[in-house]
């Protein structure tokens, strides 16, 4: 068994020390804060994914340097397992602690630790694939990651600035190449003839699309709708806004998914563009996140979020597995969380298996792997359809027995193809809603009105220290600090169709409160009140106390 590169390791770790005033933790999304303080961190992540890719025989892993929504001075990191999966959560502990080593001595000695722990052969081959989203501060933080690479004679394959869900598709691709599960060509060019081709053969002999407004975040995702929007053809038109990815300060500004999603309106951007009756989108900074919309007759916006994806999709996924004769065979289900809209979850619930998970990606995931066909989406707009292994082969051994059992069943393959099945992907996931629209012949409008949504609002409070606030029951209760959940119960029975919950952010010092009701004035009440007693717990100074909390 080879040994340690200690010197090549203590060489470039002097280059990447860390900031002696810094807490790292890798969280729901990797590493995350502002950019100028993670030099330290991506070197070290460098290390890492050497080091699992080792642990793992050679498998590649991916590692995607960016911040999502956040605003354009932060920036993060995260890894991805050979199936394109998030990080095995064991390993998230792993990265917690080599990145928070304060000398380069110490951080040897943890990566001595996990070598021995995981009983890592150094000799086997470590393989990494990397890529960045549009930040300024991307290209100094990609170096300091290849040092890590250099550090470890790992293989490193720089895929530029690409989105998110287009790195995890790449991932998956490479390592299954040959094999049964082959995923695809690992190539930009590849993931975009795969979907494309797969929406073509979805909506042929449907009547064509309107052109869809996109709003890019001013992000990565211009590049890669731009790209898709030449594959398309005719087939459907995409009409790019919010494009200036060198506009220094523009990324995720006044635009984008979780704008649109937290503001409940409008990018002011579109204001003069949105007709009443169109549809229209947005991506967030990594394109990971989709949130549709549209204004009615009377210029009024009406948001389709998460929610309401999940539930446009799950509905038709369902149909066609009964249409193709395989209902009892296959088992359709729903994963949510707790900020999954009431309405939602009552709507679905009637209809098949729902279940609710803690806050991340990967519990919503994990879950959804659990179904024949798993359907998740939290309701910022991150979400994805799964297909297990066995549900492959079910489609893939079945003989229908009439032409419309043979139709419903050639469209569950193709979705198959369609859906990028590692991450959430708001070009994937846009092309999978324009099927659904196609083939139920829906606007916005009849999409919406598949249920009503309780009006809800999403307030921020910063804290100085998050871990204060504890949770159980899928972070729907508090259990720390000692009696506020007790008094969020106490307020929440006094308004109509309450419910309200809070939960310590995975990526930043701030708490996020939640609140529904029967009425919009109510639902805002119940969440600005809510909020200020989490300011009064958290110890929030009075005179800074913002104005609405109540």
């Amino acid at each position: 068994m080879s040994s340690l590169l200690v010197d090549s390791i203590a060489h470039f770790s002097d280059l990447h020390p860390k900031p002696s005033n810094v807490k790292f933790s890798y969280g729901t999304a990797g590493f995350r804060t502002v950019a100028n303080v993670l030099d330290s961190v991506l070197f070290r992540v460098g290390i890492i994914a050497a080091l699992r890719s080792k642990r793992l025989d050679g498998k590649t892993i991916g590692v995607m340097v960016t911040a999502s929504h956040n605003p354009e001075a932060d920036n993060g990191v995260k890894l991805v397992d050979p199936r394109g999966e998030m990080l095995e959560s064991s390993w998230e502990a792993y990265a917690t602690t080599l990145s928070n080593a304060p000398t380069t001595v110490d951080f040897i000695k943890c990566v001595q630790d996990l070598v021995a722990s995981q009983k890592i052969d150094l000799s086997r081959p470590a393989r990494v694939v990397y890529a960045r989203d549009t930040r300024p501060s991307g290209p100094a933080l990609v170096s300091a990651l290849e040092d890590g690479l250099k550090a470890m004679n790992a293989e490193g394959r720089n895929e530029g600035v690409k989105t998110t869900p287009i790195l995890h598709y790449f991932v998956r691709c490479i390592n299954t190449r040959g094999s049964k599960e082959d995923y695809g060509e690992d190539s930009e060019e590849g993931y975009y003839k795969k979907l494309s081709k797969a929406y073509k053969t979805l909506v042929a002999g449907k009547q064509p699309s309107d052109p869809l407004i996109v709003d890019c975040a001013n992000g990565v995702g211009f590049f890669a709708a731009k790209a898709m929007n030449e594959h398309l053809g005719s087939t459907l038109q995409l009409v790019l806004h919010n494009t200036a990815i060198n506009a220094s300060g523009a990324l995720n500004n006044a635009c984008g998914a979780d704008y649109v999603k937290t503001s409940q309106k409008l990018p002011p951007s579109l204001i003069s563009v949105l007709q009443p009756g169109q549809r229209a989108c947005s991506y967030d900074g990594d394109a990971d996140r989709i949130i549709y919309y549209y204004l009615d007759e009377r210029s009024q916006f009406h948001m389709l979020d998460g929610d309401k994806i999940a539930a446009l999709v799950a509905n038709f996924i369902v149909e066609l597995v009964k249409g193709a004769g395989l209902e009892g065979q296959l088992e359709v289900g729903v994963v949510q969380t707790a900020y999954a809209n009431g309405s939602s979850t009552k709507y679905l619930s009637d209809r098949l298996p729902v279940q609710c998970v803690k806050t991340g990606v990967k519990n919503l995931h994990h879950a959804a792997e659990r179904y024949s066909i798993g359907v998740y989406f939290e309701a910022n707009g991150h979400g994805t359809v799964l297909f297990s292994p066995s549900a492959c082969d079910t489609l893939a051994e079945h003989h229908p027995t009439t032409p419309a059992q043979s139709t419903c069943l050639t469209h569950l393959v193709n979705l198959a193809e369609l859906i990028n099945q590692t991450v959430g992907d708001a070009l994937s996931d846009m092309l999978l809603v324009e099927v659904v629209l196609a083939h139920k012949g829906y606007s916005g409008v009849e999409w919406d009105s598949i249920y009503s949504d309780l009006p809800n609002r999403l307030v921020k409070v910063v804290v100085k220290d998050r871990n204060l606030f504890q949770t159980e029951d899928a972070e729907r209760r508090l259990t720390s600090p000692l009696n506020l959940q007790q008094k969020l119960d106490h307020l929440v029975k006094k308004y109509d169709g309450g419910r309200s919950f809070v939960r310590p952010s995975g990526t930043e010092d701030v708490v996020r409160v939640y609140a529904e009701a029967r009425l919009r004035p109510q639902a805002d009440e119940l969440a600005f009140k809510v909020a200020g007693l989490v300011y009064n717990e958290a110890g929030g100074d009075p005179a800074k106390r913002p104005r609405e909390f109540l």
